[in-house]
């Protein structure tokens, strides 16, 4: 028989086992799972660690409540900018390349924020983590999703990846605990440094080089319409906290932001080598997993930063206790992960959503009196169970049935959804809870004002992150929970994130 008289589904079998047989050649495979999972641990403790040591941090910087969101935001708003970017780079530089690289400057600007002496010396320095981990975070994915072809290992590898996120998070709520406690708040940037360098080492040792090689022209002019847009979309949110939502400044950010990125989109149809192909993007339910990842990680962002603040400034917890008490959260949360793939995805985003803001919900009945055992940890348990349930499912569906050459940008893009998701939620959350407030919490104000005030804030803003939850789960069942489309794009992907048999 010749190769023209082969069927189209013959030679698509021929194609799967023979990218089955050169995954099961590479003795290293599960080795470089444990690398790709290290550099996933050091982004995960990072964020998690500076939730924690945010408080000591402000003191010691003297911050003011409108500007401390920017530690965080400024590490969302590079990494959300220029993701696309850097989902492209490492398509075009190969993933190995690209995952050393990004570890190495996580490193670098880790260890300049460690030795900050002022706030913008620490925004700076996280906005510099920020553009690396833009490199790093499409690289571990995409390095996921090509290393293992086969869909039982892959499936198997991606619930030790989301197993290592939830781990990470805990993790990295303890660590950045006890290192607040008992050194400060700097040793929660430094401790990136020999994590971040060790995996690089080891990452040039244990991973295939891949992807790269091919001559594609950059387009310089999407990327500045994409990373500019997303930029000053993400900057007017935070900007109207201090100046106001009817400032024209503001508006005219934000007016600016939302048509640089219409304007991207519309030149990614008309582009031969665009930053974003519409081949991923034209998906329903992958779209439908894109929103789901935004609005869920807006939540997931505003709920650690009021939680953490509350558990220290209301309940008096030290630094190591309120890490402590993020553990069921996250022990949820990796729970979750071994439903991601063996159901619709619809049948467990939605139900997850709703018992995420279940969970938020009996949180907002908190007071200065709450005991932790029964009021904050049967609160947490279905909060982090539900948004272990939605992510990881979301993260299936939006890098499934990906060929290998864009798995870079569909990893950027279902990470820039999260992150600039998380960080315009962050900036709005806090913005309106310092409005609920009526303002600051003003060092003249007796303790129990302020801690009036600061309940008020939590209250508002985690009634606002269950609205957000609801959100998402509308949208979830409007877009996930519909039939197939009748060109079979949503089953295809269904299908690549469901067990055989």
């Amino acid at each position: 028989m010749t190769s023209s008289e082969i069927s189209p589904d013959a030679r698509k079998a021929r194609g799967a086992k023979a990218a089955a047989a050169a995954t099961a050649s590479d003795p290293l495979r599960w080795w470089a799972l444990a690398v790709i999972a290290l550099a996933q641990l050091v982004v995960l403790l990072d964020g998690t660690i500076v939730n924690i040591a945010l408080p000591s941090a402000q003191a010691d910087l003297r911050m003011g409540d409108g500007s401390r969101q920017w530690v965080i935001s400024a590490y969302a708003l590079a990494l959300g900018g220029l993701l696309l970017l850097g989902g492209f780079l490492v398509d075009a530089v190969g993933r190995r390349r690209a995952f050393v690289l990004g570890l190495l400057g996580f490193a670098a600007a880790s260890a300049a924020g460690g030795s900050a002496s002022e706030p913008a010396v620490l925004f700076a320095a996280r906005a510099g983590q920020g553009a690396f981990a833009a490199l790093l975070a499409p690289a571990t994915l995409s390095l996921v999703m090509t290393t293992f072809t086969d869909p039982r290992e892959r499936r198997r590898a991606f619930a030790v990846f989301g197993t290592v996120s939830g781990i990470g998070s805990a993790l990295g709520l303890i660590l950045g605990g006890l290192l607040t406690e008992y050194l400060n708040w700097r040793w929660c940037m430094y401790i990136n440094v020999p994590l971040a360098l060790g995996a690089a080492l080891a990452g040039m040792r244990v991973l295939r080089p891949g992807g790269g090689g091919r001559t594609v022209r950059l387009d310089v002019i999407g990327v500045l319409l994409g990373c500019s847009g997303l930029t000053a979309v993400v900057h007017g949110f935070g900007a109207a906290e201090q100046h106001g939502w009817s400032s024209p400044g503001v508006l005219g950010v934000l007016a600016a932001g939302g048509l640089l990125v219409a304007l991207f989109a519309v030149r990614q149809r008309r582009v031969s080598h665009p930053l974003v192909p519409p081949r991923i993007v034209g998906d329903r339910q992958r779209a439908g997993a894109l929103g789901v990842a935004a609005l869920g990680h807006a939540a997931t962002f505003g709920l650690l930063l009021f939680l953490t603040y509350y558990l220290q400034a209301v309940l008096g917890y030290s630094a190591v206790a309120a890490g402590a008490a993020f553990l069921p959260l996250t022990v949820g949360m990796t729970l979750a992960t071994r439903l991601a793939g063996r159901l619709a995805p619809g049948t467990v985003i939605v139900p997850g959503l709703l018992l995420a803001a279940s969970g938020v919900v009996l949180l907002t009945r908190l007071d200065p009196g709450s005991a932790y055992v029964s009021q904050v940890l049967p609160a947490l348990l279905p909060a982090g169970f539900g948004l272990g349930c939605a992510s990881m499912t979301a993260m299936t569906v939006a890098t499934g049935g990906v060929a290998a050459r864009d798995a870079g940008r569909a990893a950027a893009l279902f990470t820039t959804a999260q992150q600039v998701g998380g960080a315009v939620g962050a900036t709005v959350l806090n913005t309106v809870a310092v409005g609920a407030a009526g303002g600051h919490l003003a060092a003249h104000l007796s303790a129990a004002a302020r801690v009036e005030a600061a309940v008020r804030q939590f209250t508002v803003a985690l009634w606002a992150v269950a609205g957000v939850l609801l959100v998402a789960a509308l949208l979830a069942a409007a877009v996930l929970c519909r039939p197939a489309a009748a060109n079979g794009g949503v089953s295809r992907i269904a299908a690549a994130a469901r067990p055989e048999g």
